[in-house]
């Protein structure tokens, strides 16, 4: 069974498609969707996300086991099982039909047709003419075809359900009111009885429909329009010298934006207006400054001696009262199959805590062979609480872990500080051989 990590924003319906799949797989799926956890435009273009997802869009997927997708279809495709996919090479082929359907007959007249009425792109009267009247195609296809079906493939929801309901959601929110939807009762009937699934609700909540259809607000539009111009505002003000006032005034404004990533590049206008996101505090900011220099220490153990030289100035140094030393035991050691496999579990976690390096270091080992193995580590974070709580960015693996504070003073705590660190010794409460280690550091 898959188990992995949806890295999106709020509301995104591509997103959706993934989701409630794998609440009728039963896929563990953990979805990152907001600050500090994920931030669309700042942690899709950090160097460890583009290292595993080359576009740096979203839906991206990554799993335990260091798997990764991208392309919405493909997530959903994967986090299925095989009555979603289709049971019978036929039924497969007419689930793949559908999906491609929603992606060339559907998408492009209802983004033409909805987009405006958000107030995220300019009304163009013909365009949203032409919208409606392929809206009216693709409806009266469906209709025909749902006329003596319930789902759109077989007798059970399938992708095909999934993708094309998801696909037409903004739709039956925003524009198609009654009188527009009343030549097609299989396609509401459909609808409604799709997003009313246990499995779907979990994901959508309340479905609504439109009840009046939603016009262009130019009000609104030209509201959102200052953020589509920041970039050009910036290149004036950087290379029209003959507006000397205007250059002195935007300078600080300027500043500022310029440490802002633009969000909009990197996706279109309708989940641009969905992804902002405000930013967050430092989690660690309310503790006291510590005496001892974690950075120091990453020094020590990076470049001399671990057992002569790191490890004692670790003790020498280490402040009881301003940070913690826990020990995890991965929870599922009978999913662990291949070494390399575990091992990427181990790595992919580490990637998504990237923001907690600076305060935090951890020794993790794998012990055992193929398919018998078990995963442990030592961990020391800033403060005296698991540092995982202080941040949803730091909540998507830390579950898949037992955690368990030692006591500092304590021979078991120096016992195992020093053999994880070193990666030798006994081990003796783990009862397999060392197999390989990755640090956090």
């Amino acid at each position: 069974m898959a188990a992995g990590t949806l890295y999106t924003y709020p509301e995104n319906w591509r997103a959706f498609k993934a989701q409630i799949a794998a609440q009728y797989s039963g896929a563990r799926l953990k979805v990152a969707t907001s600050a500090p956890a994920f931030t669309f435009g700042q942690t899709n273009r950090t160097p460890a996300f583009l290292n595993n997802f080359p576009l740096g869009k979203v839906p991206a997927y990554q799993g335990d086991d260091g798997f990764c997708l991208f392309e919405s279809n493909a997530i959903a495709h994967y986090l299925s099982n095989d009555t979603l996919r289709g049971s019978t090479p036929q039924a497969a082929a007419q689930v793949l039909q559908w999906v491609s359907f929603a992606d060339s007959e559907i998408i492009p007249p209802a983004s033409a047709w909805v987009f405006p009425t958000l107030g995220i792109m300019q009304f163009n009267k013909q365009a949203t003419e032409q919208a409606k009247e392929d809206v009216k195609k693709f409806l009266a296809v469906l209709n025909q075809h749902l006329n003596t079906r319930t789902f759109l493939v077989g007798e059970r929801v399938t992708l095909a359900d999934i993708t094309v309901a998801c696909s037409m959601l903004w739709l039956y929110k925003q524009v198609l009111e009654p009188s527009f939807r009343q030549p097609y009762p299989n396609v509401t009937r459909w609808f409604v009885t799709c997003v009313n699934q246990p499995q779907f609700k979990a994901v959508l909540g309340e479905v609504k429909l439109c009840e009046k259809m939603a016009q262009f607000d130019a009000k609104k539009f030209a509201e959102m329009q200052p953020k589509k111009e920041t970039p050009s505002k910036k290149e004036k003000g950087g290379k029209e010298a003959g507006k000397p006032q205007e250059k002195k005034e935007k300078k600080k404004e300027e500043k500022k934006e310029e440490k802002k990533p633009d969000p909009e590049e990197e996706m279109d206008d309708c989940d641009a207006v969905l992804a902002a996101e405000p930013k967050t505090k430092d989690p660690f900011a309310h503790l006291p400054k510590s005496a001892f220099v974690m950075d120091e220490f990453k020094r020590k153990y990076s470049n001399e001696d671990t057992l002569t030289v790191a490890i004692p100035h670790f003790w020498e140094h280490f402040d009881r009262e301003g940070y913690s030393i826990w020990h995890s035991q991965y929870k599922y050691p009978e999913e662990l199959t291949l070494t390399f496999k575990s091992c990427n579990l181990i790595t992919g976690m580490f990637q998504r805590l990237d923001k907690l390096r600076k305060n935090a270091f951890a020794s993790v080992i794998l012990f055992g062979t193929n398919n018998d193995s078990s995963i442990s580590g030592i961990w020391v974070f800033r403060g005296q609480e698991l540092a995982f709580t202080l941040s949803e960015d730091w909540q998507i693996d830390y579950e898949s872990y037992d955690w368990r504070k030692l006591d500092p003073n304590s021979e078991e705590c120096k016992t195992m500080v020093k053999e994880y660190f070193a990666w030798e010794g006994d081990f003796k409460h783990v009862g397999k051989a060392f197999n390989q280690g990755k640090i956090f550091k």
